[in-house]
């Protein structure tokens, strides 16, 4: 077990913030830690680190109890937190190089990590750039090769896409996959549901502080009311028509708005062929039809709530 948390409670005056949250990572995981803003993420990471005090738990990292004073256990940490931290005058290779010899004293070896971090994250032809001459995604990029270069066992990644174009994310994504195959245990946070589905081999919701929901993207799914959803465009529907599609089998809810169908079941193989039976008896015509299995996006939104948080 590469970490495991029990209890965990930390208060900020009257709010709790963690309220007895408990998380287990194996080796080898790469586990997406999710949850709306306000959850509890970052507290639990702070505390993870050591670098919060907390009033009840216990958090063991590597099968020992972490302190703020384990050195010898941070030293096989990595982190990349979603602000880039790193130095504005010094170059790429300079940042990597001071980050990774707070933890490699052997100036060769670090040396040589050094390197092997700029190849990690292709800033080949950027080591002799400053950061305020690159870009956001080169500048996310420098962010985890100072996080990494020091070959950490745990590498705990927040939000390191935001804002960051399509190229750069998925050239992120694809390190972060390499990292895990090279051995190491990955906690990965993010909004982008897709970035899960991609790379996570398990995910854990948050939520007020509490785990609320565990599992692999796919048994998550399995645990939320929907099961299919189908949409339909350029569709013209009295109010008769819609409470009839409303009992239909498997449906349990409708949406309708300016012409777009929006229909979700719970259950069952031929809803599609129901639906469309029942707009051609009716004779209705319409445009584009979709049907769609459950997203992560839809787990979340199902177990979380819709409500906006701060």
């Amino acid at each position: 077990m590469i970490i495991q948390i029990d209890n965990l409670v930390k208060r900020y005056k009257s709010l709790i913030a963690l309220d007895h949250f408990h998380l287990e990572v194996e080796e080898g995981e790469i586990l997406g830690l999710l949850g709306p803003n306000g959850s509890g993420k970052t507290t639990a990471i702070n505390c993870m680190l050591s670098l919060l005090k907390y009033d009840k738990g216990s958090i063991r990292i590597f099968g020992r109890d972490m302190t703020a004073e384990s050195y010898d256990i941070k030293r096989n940490i990595g982190i990349v937190m979603q602000n880039v931290a790193v130095f504005d005058t010094l170059s790429v290779e300079e940042n990597i190089a001071y980050f990774c010899s707070l933890y490699i004293k052997d100036r060769w070896l670090c040396k040589q990590y050094v390197e092997e971090a700029i190849r990690f994250v292709e800033l080949q032809e950027y080591r002799k750039f400053r950061p305020s001459k690159l870009s956001g995604g080169l500048r996310r990029r420098l962010n985890i090769a100072c996080g990494i270069a020091h070959k950490p066992k745990l590498v705990i990644l927040d939000e390191p896409t935001v804002a960051v174009d399509p190229q750069s994310r998925n050239k992120i994504l694809e390190g972060i996959r390499k990292l895990n195959q090279q051995g190491a245990t990955i906690i990965y946070t993010t909004h982008y549901m897709e970035e899960v589905e991609q790379i996570c081999t398990r995910i854990v919701i948050l939520d007020k502080g509490k785990q609320i929901a565990e599992g692999t993207a796919e048994q998550l799914k399995a645990m939320i009311t929907l099961k299919e959803k189908i949409d339909i465009e350029q569709i013209a529907l009295d109010e008769r028509q819609l409470q009839a599609i409303r009992e239909l089998a498997n449906v349990f809810d409708v949406v309708y708005n300016q012409s777009h169908l929006q229909v979700k079941f719970t259950k069952g193989k031929q809803n599609l062929m129901n639906l469309l039976d029942y707009l051609k008896q009716e004779d209705v015509p319409f445009g584009k039809v979709y049907s769609q299995l459950p997203t992560l996006n839809d787990v979340f939104l199902e177990i979380t709530g819709k409500g906006l948080r701060d």
